[in-house]
Parts: structure tokens; sequence; C-alpha cells
């Protein structure tokens, strides 16, 4: 008995069905880009989106970054970049930089950082030497208390913390930011390629 032999697939038959092929590969990387703050929610890490400049140049608006939860309070530096707790509003997260450990006594004169009455230098704050002279430009001194963090944001003509609403509870800490792993420009409508695996320190 002889066996029918399926018809050659035409130019056109050929396109259409590699047409549906890239269109499932897509929905796939979308779908996997999609789960990724589902799968590592809950685990030790957990995703996060930002949604404003206080953090500028180091976060920007629109940079989804992956949050370490196994940072604990014996690991927390000067310097490191966390997420916590809104001592305001707890059901708000915040992302801010520590600068002050408990029995820091903390300083800012017209702009700059005095910690123990000693000068810090900056290198990652937004434009410094632009940075507006307001009322905030002079801060302190304050001595950070025990079990407290004082925390700003890296653009400080923009950002909403310590010098504000005071301290941050060390057990309100929720982790350390690690790595940027998407990031996407609102405004211009495009993928900041640059920033995807990124560092954050």
């Amino acid at each position: 008995m002889d066996i029918a032999k399926p018809p050659p697939l035409t130019k056109k038959r050929y396109w259409n069905k590699n047409l549906v092929l890239i269109i499932l590969i897509i929905i796939g990387i979308s779908s996997i880009f999609a789960l990724i703050p589902l799968i590592i929610k809950g685990y030790v890490f957990q995703a996060y989106k930002i949604p404003s400049g206080a953090m500028e140049p180091t976060l920007l608006i629109g940079d989804h970054i992956l949050v370490n939860k196994s940072y604990s309070s014996k690991n927390i530096k000067r310097g490191d970049i966390i997420v916590f707790i809104y001592p305001i509003d707890p059901r708000k997260d915040f992302v801010k930089r520590v600068i002050g450990l408990p029995g820091d006594k903390i300083e800012l004169r017209d702009n700059k950082l005095f910690i123990d009455n000693d000068l810090v230098e900056e290198k990652y704050i937004f434009n410094p030497q632009k940075a507006s002279r307001n009322r905030h430009s002079n801060f302190g001194p304050v001595a950070v208390p025990f079990n407290s963090l004082f925390v700003l944001g890296d653009n400080r003509d923009n950002s909403y913390d310590s010098r504000f609403w005071g301290f941050v509870n060390i057990d309100k800490v929720k982790g350390k930011v690690t790595k940027i792993y998407w990031s996407w420009n609102s405004k211009n409508k495009h993928v900041r390629w640059q920033r995807i695996g990124n560092t954050v320190s």
C-alpha cells in the first residue's frame, strides 16, 4: 500500500510557520520577564521598581531592582542602599542610602556631609556642585540613636529622607539593593540596555 507524501511547503506556508514560531518565542521571553518578580519574591531576593528621582543618578525612574532580603542588621554599613518600611506610613517601602550608624554624629554644612566632625567625600550624590542652598543644606548635628539609621537620597534637592522624618529603625530594614535587572525609560519609550545587570553601590 502506497503512503501519500505530504505536499512540499510553499514559500508562503514556510514564512507563516516561522512567523508563528517567532511570535511564540517573543511571548515566551515576555512571560519570563513578567514572572521574574513573582518567582523571586518570598525567597532570598525581592523585586522593586523605582518610582521617583530621589536616588538619582544611582537609581533612575523606571529601574527595576533586586533586593537581598538575607541582609541583616549585622551586615549594615555606611554607603549601603537599603529598602525599608517608611516610618510615617508602614504600608510604603522607601529606598535610601545609609549615611549614619548608631552612635554617629551627623551634620550637613552647605550640603557637605560631616560624620563625627570629619568631612565625608560623597562621589555618588547628584550634581554636588550645583546643589541648591536651602534650609536643608544645613542640618544637625544629630546623634543617631541605638538600633537606628540615618538615611539620605543621593539627589539631595529632591529627596524626602531622614532630614524630614527622622531615623529608620534597623528592624524595619527589608534588605540591601544589589542589582538592576530591568530599566525602562517611560519618557522616551526605550529600554536602558546599558543599565541591565549593573551592580548597585
